[in-house]
């Protein structure tokens, strides 16, 4: 393998931002994709491996269940509250007319039996109520039973969608599966733990991706982010794992690679240009960390820099001169560069996508990744992902509200080198 090092410099968090922020900028007028479905997330196993895009849900789960709940109640709180409210009122209140509300809101959360049973009920109370009045009864029924019938439809529609929604969801999460492999505990030298959380707000599959392979003379990682999310972005990961596990084997090295994953998307564009994924962009980060040498080359094609840390030392390594995203329709001549930043055994370094160096609190400021992963310092790797996503999930605003990946690659003690385990390189390929 070679590298074309060009600086051996560390800097502030901020590079991170600024390169994704500067790519999503210059590709704002891309098409952006289909929403999807909420999705879930992988997490790493004991084994540490990942298991992506498993079906969870994000956030709280409390609070949701709380609210589905009182969605189930609400109709029969109506059924009592406007009945007892008309008893205890003067007759001219009429509280009884708020029964034709039920039905309505039994629409939301039941099917559509129960939306019927929840309407037959108001009209049974209906009944009950104007025995002894000079009323119509027939005018009020006849209005609760319209709108117990639209009701029942509207709910009959909202379960059919429902059910096709599911499937979506499981052909989604099925792809992205077949995209998205597990990832090994160890290639050759370095130790890898992976924390990959999928965004609840707007699809079940998202664009970020992550690729590690053992090559002769060292190790060669990818970490990427599609534009948009949904299936069009599966297929666009799909096509630079692809064409990552391609070069990197035969690639001399990192600039070599980013070539390749340029003309794989326009080779794809050009084949299938009606295709939704052929107008997506990705920020990518390749490093390469050679056997025989204590450092990491580095290139990044408008992805957030990443954090290496050296005992106590944090610090965000600063790229002389990121290049633009893949398959950005922007014409650019510059070539891609190549940092090399020294990594020796015992070092770590965290690559990331923007869920994690975009994310937010309520007051706007970043999320202070160096000084976590500073205080994390005497942690074991093992527990680096799992305490970055409860950190985050409580700092961010929303909670963890974007695709959010993150690949730790700790270097090994010299000697340590081990070759790849059955599974491991059955994973890799």
């Amino acid at each position: 393998m070679h590298g074309s090092p060009d600086t051996n410099r560390t800097g502030p968090a901020d590079t991170a931002r600024t390169t994704g922020a500067a790519a999503r900028t210059a590709g704002a007028a891309r098409t952006t994709g289909a929403a999807g479905v909420p999705r879930t997330a992988g997490a790493v196993d004991r084994a540490g491996t990942a298991e992506p895009a498993r079906p969870a849900h994000r956030g709280p789960r409390r609070p949701a269940e709380f609210r589905y709940l009182l969605g189930r109640a609400l109709p029969f709180l109506v059924l009592v509250a406007a009945p007892l409210a008309d008893v205890l009122t003067a007759p001219e209140e009429r509280f009884d007319r708020f029964l034709v509300a039920a039905p309505a809101l039994a629409a939301v959360t039941w099917g559509a039996r129960g939306t019927l049973a929840v309407g037959a009920l108001a009209m049974g109370t209906t009944a009950l109520l104007v025995l002894g009045r000079d009323d119509r009864l027939l005018a009020g029924q006849t209005v609760l039973a319209v709108v117990t019938l639209a009701a029942a439809l509207s709910s009959q529609a909202r379960r059919r969608r429902e059910v096709e929604l599911r499937r979506v969801s499981e052909v989604a999460e099925t792809a992205q599966r077949a995209v998205l492999r597990p990832l090994p505990r160890r290639l050759g030298g370095v130790d890898l733990r992976l924390l990959y959380e999928a965004s609840a707000a707007g699809a079940h599959v998202g664009g970020d991706f992550y690729k590690a392979l053992k090559v002769r003379g060292g190790v060669r990682i990818m970490l990427g982010d599609v534009q948009g999310k949904g299936l069009a972005a599966v297929e666009a990961a799909s096509l630079l794992l692809g064409s990552f596990r391609e070069a990197a084997y035969t690639a001399p090295g990192l600039p070599a690679i980013a070539e390749r994953l340029e003309a794989s998307m326009a080779r794809y564009a050009e084949r299938a240009p009606e295709s939704t994924a052929a107008d997506r962009f990705a920020t990518v980060l390749l490093a390469e960390i050679p056997d025989d040498e204590p450092v990491v080359r580095l290139l990044s094609c408008g992805h957030p820099a990443p954090v290496v840390q050296r005992g106590a030392v944090v610090r965000t390594v600063e790229l002389s001169s990121p290049s633009v995203p893949i398959h950005l329709p922007v014409p650019v001549d510059a070539p891609f560069t190549v940092d090399e930043v020294t990594f020796a055994p015992g070092d770590r370094m965290l690559m990331f996508t923007d869920g994690v160096s975009e994310a937010r609190d309520r007051h706007g400021a970043f999320y202070p990744l160096e000084r976590r992963m500073r205080g994390w310092a005497a942690e074991p790797a093992d527990r680096i992902p799992d305490l970055l996503k409860e950190d985050l999930a409580r700092f961010g605003a929303h909670g963890l509200d974007d695709d959010t990946t993150a690949v730790l690659v700790v270097r090994g003690e010299a000697g340590e080198e081990t070759l790849p385990s059955h599974e491991e390189h059955l994973i890799g390929v």
